[in-house]
């Protein structure tokens, strides 16, 4: 039996968590372990829960949920973050991927749109919500024409260049292997090099950058 995919709810109104709690009880591959009704709440019970995923709301009182998820992935690397929000606004969108989290999602969004968010950033990929990832590469479009993307891009090879589409477009190695006939000792020593070459940690990193870089459709 596949293990269910653990959540945190974190959001400091009760209606909204228990709407979640209803949209998702009846899903046989994922469980809400808890609830947290502000940031300082939601960082003492990763502790104790460890979940794999917090559903996070960033305008929370007391501790926000920006700040919330800056102390959680330096805890606790391993868990995901998704910002649950009503706010569709580009600086929060920049402001929670640079604490770490690894999607964003509007309130607005169908209940299946947010067990695909979910499951996409448990897989450790980024998943964002459609309005934003418009807004994202609209970014990437702005910091080319004054040249902050173009120099570590510039330091990749064209194998490289390949292999990072290939990763962002949710390839393994050995499917990227099998596509590029190599091994899959090469792939992975090109992926550790694309890695340390752009000073990033996992794959939702490299699909972040990949979006910014218009290498992929959002």
């Amino acid at each position: 039996m596949i293990p269910k995919i653990r959540v945190l709810v974190a959001d400091d109104h009760t209606i909204v968590r228990e709407g979640i709690r209803a949209l998702l009880q009846a899903r046989d591959d994922i469980e809400i372990i808890g609830e947290a009704g502000d940031g300082r709440e939601a960082v003492e019970k990763v502790r104790q829960l460890e979940p794999d995923v917090v559903l996070m709301d960033i305008s929370m009182p007391g501790m926000d949920g920006l700040e919330a998820t800056r102390q959680i992935k330096k805890e606790n690397p391993k868990v995901r973050v998704l910002a649950l929000t009503m706010h569709d606004n580009e600086e929060y969108l920049f402001q929670i991927l640079r604490m770490g989290g690894s999607g964003y999602i509007l309130k607005r969004a169908t209940a299946a749109e947010l067990v695909s968010a979910i499951k996409a950033v448990h897989r450790g990929e980024a998943f964002l919500y459609p309005s934003m990832a418009k807004t994202l590469v609209e970014d990437y479009l702005r910091r080319v024409e004054v040249g902050t993307e173009k120099s570590s891009y510039d330091g990749l090879t064209n194998r490289e260049r390949e292999i990072l589409k290939l990763i962002a477009e949710g390839h393994t190695n050995q499917e990227i292997a099998d596509i590029l006939c190599l091994s899959v000792k090469t792939v992975q020593a090109h992926r550790s090099h694309i890695m340390e070459k752009l000073g990033m940690h996992d794959r939702s990193e490299l699909v972040k950058y990949a979006i910014r870089r218009g290498l992929i459709e959002p």
